[in-house]
């Protein structure tokens, strides 16, 4: 039936097609209108004219329609519209700004409704906070009615699964009922709110300010648990608020939105915002109705097999309008990216930006093309096996780093890390983690470079810790096949604490993210925090970690870190003004400790200034155990801080370092390239003579 009206509609074109002029008169008699016709006038008739143009390429479009002479009266009257450039855009978005004559327009009465100025979107969450519940709403205005479940069954099922006699779902029916909500007790729980909060200045020093008694309040709120915060209507508004301003104005204020981010990112405003911190711009709408998204590719199959299993548990990304807009996101990507392939897994990748930017299609397959390549680069090859056994041997390095009686526990019992953590970083998480999980946790792995996942992974063992120290490799296989729960403001907070004891040079890949050119990098790139940025985006020099074999760095108990790393730990070359925290306070002694293993005569020949002689032949019993000696005390002294083995020998320092994680020092670590590193800098020191 279909088919024929598709048949009899093509016939009635192709019948027209070579006498345009007539196609009114014949419509018109056809429908019996040709009196109405005649009453028309000319201007009219040609607009129709227009508008019925056979041929598409020849048709005007609405706004060469607009122009017409018909109009003339009328579009005077209106302003033409101009589209607004997107937030990405990197068009001017004040092109078409027209201020009034009396600039005292602008200002408001202090009796201003400044909540009624906000976005609907803005009010309607706010609206919720404050204990709104719109689904009660419409059952007091009987808009949705409940029906007994017997009332739901057909009457009769035929053997082909067609059924007779069931009323249709009034829920699926248009109703254009309009509700007004009331505000009345979203505007109580504003009433001690200030006008200031409507308008935070982004400009001044806020340290200089004087603080009303409401920014009191909201500076106590910002020390609370996130999920009160969350909920937390004046604080959200507050944050929303200046959350909206801080992105109007990116990328301009980009420094300021990571600082900001820092603190708490306001759920209303997630989606937009993790945009703003992978460093989304342009014209992304534009980019994404380019790609091809129809026609079939290889992938398609797999990816239909994947989206029905995809975090189902939630009604967006489990409804037809979610697998479909699933489908269309994942399949841009992998059109887009030739030189890489679909794997399992990343369907889940995608569900949080598609779940946050549901109705923006364009901006999910934005960040998500963001993501990957500062993530998870070079994951996604069709022989990716180096870089996962890379990126595997890399974690296990921190597991022995961070907890090395977990460590050694894990090594015992053959519990490796391919065996439980390929789809924790091959997913970034979201896997393993139910969605308003991965929100809080991306939350601040957006914040760090590409080396945070690893401190995730390791807070994540070690709440685990005690499960796993008391089982065997059986039991931990089965712990992992179905992961206990995590708490998961716990493990950020954990993450961001190993985080901080981690050498940037420790987790160096040699295959991340190659260093971004010139070119592609953003202004406003250079004066972010050392944390955001990766050790690869650092100038390279003589003192740069190398890349080794994946062989030789399986081999290998502990991280290495750079010898430029060490000299800044030091503060070999004056105070410096890093923020690694794995440096000495006045307050305290040094957290770093250099621990020379060659022999007497070598160290007295010149040492790193501070460091301790501790002879690799002469270190350790039989058993393994340190040989007690003035300089092992000082090593067990320090304990629990960041050590840096440096030898001549390669194969040395690793066994050193190797023997200190069996003895449960945590923080172990080699120096790259060993004593002959730092020999070329000058630093090395010689000990006074004994008179």
């Amino acid at each position: 039936y279909h088919l024929l009206i598709i048949l009899n509609f093509l016939l009635f074109c192709l019948v027209f097609e070579g006498c345009v002029d007539d196609v009114i008169a014949v419509l018109a008699e056809e429908h019996g209108c040709l009196d109405i016709l005649k009453d028309l006038s000319e201007n009219t008739i040609a607009l129709l004219k227009k508008c019925l143009t056979f041929q598409p390429s020849k048709r005007q479009v609405f706004k060469e329609l607009l122009h017409d002479s018909l109009f003339s009266e009328v579009s005077s009257a209106y302003p033409p519209f101009h589209k607004p450039a997107g937030l990405f855009s990197s068009s001017p978005r004040c092109a078409n700004l027209t201020l009034p004559e009396d600039i005292s327009q602008l200002c408001k009465d202090e009796d201003s409704d400044y909540l009624a100025e906000r976005s609907i979107e803005e009010v309607y969450y706010l609206w919720c906070l404050a204990g709104g519940d719109l689904e009660k709403e419409l059952v007091n205005k009987e808009i949705i009615r409940s029906k007994p479940p017997i009332c739901t069954l057909p009457n009769f099922l035929l053997e082909d699964g067609e059924s007779f006699g069931q009323g249709r779902d009034r829920s699926s029916l248009l109703d254009d009922t309009t509700v007004t909500l009331s505000l009345c007790q979203l505007r109580n729980r504003l009433k001690d709110v200030g006008g200031e909060a409507f308008f935070p200045l982004l400009e001044d020093d806020q340290s200089t300010l004087p603080h009303s008694n409401s920014s009191n309040e909201l500076s106590a709120a910002a020390s609370l648990p996130l999920i009160i915060r969350e909920r937390d209507t004046e604080y959200q508004l507050n944050r929303i608020v200046l959350f909206d301003r801080l992105l109007k104005a990116y990328p301009y204020k980009k420094n300021q939105i990571w600082k900001e981010a820092r603190v708490d990112i306001p759920p209303l405003l997630r989606g937009i915002t993790w945009a703003a911190l992978l460093g989304v711009e342009g014209a992304i709408q534009a980019k994404y109705d380019a790609i091809d998204k129809d026609t079939p590719i290889p992938t398609d199959r797999q990816i239909e097999v994947d989206i029905p299993r995809c975090h189902q548990y939630d009604e967006l990304l489990s409804s037809p309008e979610g697998h479909a807009k699933f489908r269309r996101v994942l399949k841009a990507w992998v059109v887009s990216h030739p030189d890489l392939v679909y794997w399992q897994g990343l369907d889940s990748l995608c569900a949080p930006f598609l779940y946050l930017n549901f109705n923006n299609e364009a901006l999910a397959y934005a960040c998500m093309s963001a993501f990957i390549p500062k993530y998870l680069c070079n994951f996604f090859l069709k022989d990716n096996s180096h870089v996962i056994q890379e990126y595997l041997t890399v974690f296990s390095q921190m597991i022995a780093f961070h907890d090395p009686e977990l460590s050694n526990h894990l090594n015992e019992i053959g519990f490796i890390p391919d065996l439980y953590a390929i789809p924790w970083f091959l997913t970034m998480f979201t896997h393993v983690f139910p969605l308003h999980k991965i929100f809080h946790l991306w939350d601040t792995l957006l914040l760090g470079n590409s080396s945070f996942p690893f401190c995730i992974g390791v807070a994540i063992l070690q709440q685990l810790r005690d499960r796993l120290l008391a089982n065997g490799f059986n039991e931990c296989i089965l712990l992992f096949s179905d992961l206990p729960e995590i708490d998961i403001e716990r493990c950020v907070r954990e993450s961001i604490n190993l985080f901080r004891w981690t050498p940037k040079s420790a987790t160096y890949r040699q295959y991340a993210q190659p260093p971004r050119q010139a070119s592609e990098s953003n202004g406003t790139r250079g004066s972010m925090s050392c944390f955001s940025t990766d050790y690869q985006e650092a100038p390279r020099s003589d003192l740069s970690r190398d890349s080794i074999k994946l062989d030789d760095l399986k081999a290998e108990v502990s991280p290495r870190i750079s010898a430029e790393d060490l000299i800044d730990l030091c503060e070999l070359t004056g105070p410096s003004h890093s923020k690694t925290p794995v440096k000495k306070t006045k307050s305290s002694k040094p957290k770093l400790l250099v621990v020379d293993i060659r022999n007497s005569e070598d160290f007295n020949r010149g040492h790193i200034s501070g460091s301790i002689n501790v002879p690799f032949a002469s270190a350790f019993t039989a058993e393994g155990d340190l040989i007690q000696c003035p300089a092992t005390a000082t090593l067990q002294s320090f304990k629990g801080r960041v050590v840096v083995i440096v030898g001549n020998i390669v194969k040395n320092t690793a066994a050193f370092a190797a023997h200190l994680v069996k003895n449960k020092y945590p923080r172990v670590c080699i120096l790259d390239g060993g004593i002959n590193k730092i020999k070329p800098t000058g630093l090395l020191t010689v000990p006074s003579p004994q008179i």
